[in-house]
């Protein structure tokens, strides 16, 4: 089935291999479409109401889909027209009661807005169990029409919510990360230009007179050669700072990135204003670390505060970073992994403490040619 570009808000996203997941879910569960031949077949039915039950079960099919893929204005329809179908035609055959899961599975997909999807929710519940009382319905009937709707409706709005949410954080990232990179490139020209104009015009200027002054002057033009190699080693030395400066300001740039990204999603930022020496290796895994642990904060923490100290011994770099979010990680996920494995490699370790919020403490040993912290 192709994408309407009216799709709801959610479309709007890039499309993603988690999307194209989302929507095979939400055709492979047509299967239990299957249980609504129950009751037909152990009542032994006429044949008009198994026609009934395939007329249901092509509407359904129609519907659910236009619902959960259709265009945004359609969507609506189609969810209503479920729950009609679902309420007249379940006291029919109430082995096809699992039609309101299949509303519920729907209803995020049919708006964004978490409050509107709850109250639909408990509606359709409230709905169920009215019917089901008034017209003597079976228990059954009842817990799967109402309880059973309510929690996989929950379920569902919240992993939607959480995917949208990644995405947007996605999003939100690749733009700091490009205008990071555009600043960068920015400056380093400007940096360059700085450095190395004025000693190469210098360079030029000396060149061409020691070449006029080669057949006429010969002792003169040895003397500016001799200021010519003394300008090109000063130029050298100066690059070599700037691109030391360069080494030293990236994990700074690592944690203003972070900093943006926590003030993002409101989270309060205390950081350093100083970064250590670090070879490049190093400073690569301790960046890691960070966005890694940075990008925990954002998607699962639910934080308001965090704070990043980072401080040097003489025999290794330390780095704490603390939220006061929900905390209680009891399993550690890919990301935790890679942290540990990565600074594994390099001598290091990570220690993790989330029974108040989360403190994750980082230590990596120091190679002899890392020098003392330097400003921003």
């Amino acid at each position: 089935m192709t994408h309407s570009t009216s799709n709801c808000e959610q479309d709007t996203l890039p499309l993603t291999h988690w999307k194209r997941w989302v929507h095979f879910e939400e055709q492979i569960w047509l299967l239990y479409i299957g249980f609504w031949c129950l009751q037909p077949y152990y009542d032994h039915a006429p044949m008009r109401e198994w026609i009934w039950l395939i007329e249901a079960a092509v509407a359904f099919i129609v519907l659910y889909l236009l619902a959960n893929r259709g265009p945004v204005r359609y969507r609506w329809l189609a969810a209503l027209a479920i729950f009609v179908l679902g309420i007249i035609y379940v006291p029919f055959n109430q082995s096809a009661c699992g039609i309101f899961i299949f509303l519920a599975a729907a209803l995020p997909s049919v708006t964004q807005k978490s409050g509107v999807v709850i109250g639909l929710l408990i509606a359709n519940s409230v709905a169920v169990a009215t019917e089901c009382l008034v017209l003597h319905l079976s228990s059954w009937t009842w817990s799967v029409s109402g309880g059973i709707a309510l929690v996989v409706g929950m379920n569902l709005l919240r992993l939607r919510q959480q995917l949208r949410g990644d995405a947007k954080l996605r999003l939100a990232h690749d733009e700091i990360e490009r205008l990071a990179k555009t600043a960068e490139r920015e400056r380093i020209a400007r940096d360059m230009h700085d450095v190395l104009g004025h000693s190469l015009s210098l360079i030029v200027l000396k060149s061409e007179l020691a070449r006029h002054l080669l057949t006429s002057q010969p002792a003169r033009a040895a003397l500016e050669v001799a200021e010519i190699e003394t300008t090109a080693r000063q130029a050298l030395a100066e690059v070599r700072r700037t691109i030391t400066g360069y080494r030293s300001e990236s994990f700074i740039a690592e944690l203003i990135k972070a900093e943006k990204m926590l003030a993002s999603a409101g989270v309060r930022v205390q950081r350093p204003e100083t970064a250590p020496m670090l070879t490049p290796r190093h400073e690569a895994t301790l960046s890691m670390v960070l966005r890694e642990a940075v990008t925990n904060i954002v998607r699962h923490a639910e934080a308001s505060e965090c704070s990043i100290e980072v401080s040097t011994a003489e025999m290794a770099t330390h780095m704490v970073i603390a939220d006061n979010g929900r905390g209680n990680v009891r399993a550690e996920g890919n990301g935790l992994r890679g942290m540990r494995e990565r600074l594994q490699e390099l001598g290091g370790r990570l220690v993790l403490d989330s029974t108040r919020g989360t403190r994750l403490q980082i230590e990596l040993p120091r190679s002899p040619e890392q020098a003392e912290t330097v400003k921003a």
